[in-house]
């Protein structure tokens, strides 16, 4: 197992060991002790697993404090998932990060508080697993539009399903004075 820095810090990619033959493949989706080697100590409390179908856009959506943690990965089919740094004070605040996610390259994004997350699905159908440092509370859950023009995420060119939350989100701007997350936790 590996670690893949992005170009927005506190964001990677965790590259697992792929035991591969002809009969199929083998890998430690999650493995406390080998995450911890690459300084990733987060404890982990609900596993979710959505199924979507081509052109399903989910986010972009982050958790109020304490925050949420998230380890992503695609164990069928393929998207395209997006992070957004809203640390306040972080160099990188407002730009995003995309990431192929797929059954075949089997890694992983690691997700860290003080980013939005989301995903489109680019497959006909994707099954997205993911482990999470804190419970689901509707209370906290926030989230920014996919289409802020200010962030300018360049989505694949398809149709896009979005729920009527997603659909609503306010743009960055609007909330960026209120978002709890500093960067380097100050």
């Amino acid at each position: 197992m590996r670690l893949i820095e992005t170009s927005l810090p506190g964001l990677g990619v965790v590259e697992p060991r792929v035991h591969a033959d002809d009969r199929g493949f083998f890998l430690e989706s999650f493995r406390a002790d080998r995450l911890a080697e690459l300084g990733i100590r987060d404890e982990w409390v609900q596993d979710n697993h959505a199924r979507s179908v081509r052109g399903v856009l989910r986010g972009m959506h982050f958790a109020l404090p304490p925050g949420q943690v998230k380890l992503v990965r695609c164990a069928r089919g393929a998207i395209m998932d997006v992070c957004v740094d809203i640390r306040v004070g972080s160099p990188t605040f407002g730009r995003w990060e995309a990431v192929r996610l797929d059954d075949e390259a089997l890694r992983e994004l690691y997700v860290p508080v003080g980013f939005a997350h989301g995903y489109v699905v680019l497959s006909e159908v994707a099954d997205v697993c993911y482990r999470c440092s804190s419970y689901y509370d509707p209370a906290l859950e926030r989230e920014i539009s996919a289409h802020d023009p200010d962030l300018g995420i360049d989505w694949p060119d398809m149709p896009l399903a979005l729920s009527d939350r997603d659909r609503a989100a306010p743009r960055l701007s609007e909330v960026a004075a209120a978002l709890p997350f500093r960067f380097g936790g100050a």
